[in-house]
């Protein structure tokens, strides 16, 4: 994303990352809904504020406004501050967000006070798919950054953001956050039965027609191909053909070396989006969490990447058990 002002400058690129330690109580997560530049900034600078104090690795992850606004608020002090989009779905998404974070956190851990602070200004995207993503991914951020030494107030801007939006917050952060300062919040769910529970419901493209369907693929190798064809027609970029085929090809595999056949798939386009939904006819998934990070770690040569790709590669990623098998749908926008 562009938007980096000279107050606050870009970060440098980051190390690989490391393991991590864990946190004895340094981790806070918060959200701030606000209606005015004024209430902006009066949950904003305490926050920065107390990070420059301690000497915290600061970054913001906020449009180019609110970027702009906050570094005019800290003066010369906004030179202490990183503008960095990707360590929130504002500029990556899910798993790379989650990756460049914890790159960030490695910086913090060896050159500050071992401490990460984070101001993300929500933007979700426009639509209600962008919208679940978005919150899907606060939530889950409880659960594999909930041990670290991460501090990251989130502020969700009532002026330019829809309701049901702002109206998550207080679910998926366990502190609000007002000009009086940090609270629990009563309303907070735990990922673990938040993210299980956001509703699902089929894309307004799949009401339509598929552009290829097949109920029993006769074998893996057989729909790779087949979906790389359907992909290769209809998506106009080279490098983005490639990595959705690469992507539901993994999908697929799941599907036939962990899922019961017959195994189908379907796959939609108005020529703006693509919906590819596969599905095998077993029922069995107990984990909202898989794929935001690689099941095995960072040793990839272990395999379990293929939800992992799958959030990397596509814009939206639901996993969707019912009574006649488990459906991975896929669906993006075509650049």
């Amino acid at each position: 994303m562009d938007g980096a002002v000279e107050e606050c400058p870009t970060s440098a690129a980051v190390r690989a990352p490391r393991a991590v330690r864990q946190s004895s109580g340094d981790h806070r997560h918060g959200a701030a809904v606000v209606g005015s530049d004024a209430e902006l900034i009066a949950v904003a600078l305490p926050f920065l504020d107390a990070g420059l104090q301690a000497g915290d690795l600061l970054a913001l992850s906020c449009p180019p406004e609110i970027v702009e606004t906050i570094c005019a608020s800290l003066g010369e002090h906004a030179a202490g501050v990183e503008n960095a989009p990707g360590i929130s779905l504002l500029g990556a998404r899910a798993p790379d967000a989650l990756e460049l974070s914890r790159r960030y956190l490695e910086r913090a851990l060896a050159n500050g006070s071992g401490r990460l602070r984070v101001l993300t200004g929500i933007d979700f995207g426009p639509q209600p798919a962008d919208w679940r993503e978005g919150q899907r991914f606060e939530s889950v951020f409880n659960r594999l950054m909930g041990t670290e030494p991460v501090a990251a107030l989130c502020v969700y801007d009532r002026r330019r953001l829809p309701a049901q939006v702002g109206d998550s917050a207080a679910k998926t952060h366990p502190e609000l956050v007002t000009a009086t300062g940090w609270s629990a919040s009563t309303a907070f769910q735990d990922p673990g039965t938040y993210v299980p529970a956001l509703p699902l419901p089929r894309e307004p493209l799949e009401a339509g027609a598929p552009v290829f369907a097949v109920d029993d693929a006769a074998s893996l190798a057989s729909l790779r191909g087949q979906l790389r064809a359907v992909i290769a027609a209809r998506v106009p970029g080279r490098e983005q053909q490639e990595d959705l085929h690469y992507a539901a090809a993994e999908i697929a595999s799941n599907a036939f070396r962990h899922g019961v056949r017959p195994v189908s798939a379907r796959v939609w386009t108005d020529g703006d989006r693509l919906i590819c939904a596969i599905t095998d006819s077993g029922t069995t998934y107990s984990d909202p969490f898989s794929g935001f990070t690689p099941a095995h770690g960072p040793d990839l040569s272990r395999g379990g990447m293929g939800l992992w790709l799958a959030r990397k590669l596509w814009d939206h990623v639901d996993v969707l058990p019912s009574p006649a098998g488990l459906t991975v749908r896929l669906s993006t926008r075509l650049r």
